[in-house]
């Protein structure tokens, strides 16, 4: 699996672009904006889904203008909401901006076992950051959004934050995030 590292949008976001070689399709974790950058990025693929690990602003700001009309949208069904409010997606709050996402076409659940673009992943519910936060398994590689950063964790003080559900999410998640490679949403 090749892995594209972007940092986009208002505050750096990490977005990841996800592809098997000789494949003319790939997966997109993350648009938080620059959706033109990401698009070019993507070298001609074509984007057969987006994964949400959670429905922040900055996590979504790209997703409208990737979509196509066969592109998969990912994300767990506890933050669908945030999609189309942005005082829930704190893109009012914090940027004074209104900033949505199209409706899900897929909603994750924890344990879920899911492929894409020739790629298979297992869905790992995370709540504390968001209440539908999610971390994606790709086997080696850990996409972990706001969950699990390098040097920390998310805040929870946003809308639907729970810091009690954090850190119960961490103890789950620290153990499984020693044994592979972790990409997070922010600070690469």
């Amino acid at each position: 699996m090749t892995i594209k590292t972007l940092n986009v949008g208002p505050i750096g976001t990490c977005c990841y672009l996800l592809w098997e070689e000789g494949r003319d399709d790939c997966l997109v974790v993350d648009p938080g904006g620059e959706p033109e950058r990401i698009r070019k990025a993507a070298g001609g693929r074509k984007i057969a889904g987006i994964l949400l690990t959670h429905g922040h602003f900055d996590h979504i700001g790209g997703v409208a203008a990737l979509m196509a009309p066969d592109t998969r949208l990912f994300i767990h069904p506890l933050d669908e909401p945030m999609l189309s409010d942005s005082e829930l997606n704190a893109g009012y709050s914090l940027m004074r901006r209104d900033i949505t996402a199209p409706a899900p076409t897929d909603r994750v659940r924890d344990g879920q076992e899911l492929a894409a673009a020739g790629l298979s992943f297992r869905v790992i519910h995370t709540p504390g950051h968001t209440p539908g936060s999610v971390c994606y398994d790709f086997g080696d590689h850990l996409f972990t959004g706001d969950t699990l950063f390098h040097d920390g964790w998310g805040r929870t003080d946003l809308p639907g934050g729970n810091e009690e559900d954090l850190f119960r999410s961490l103890r789950n998640l620290i153990p499984l995030s020693r044994e592979k490679e972790v990409h997070p949403g922010h600070e690469t």
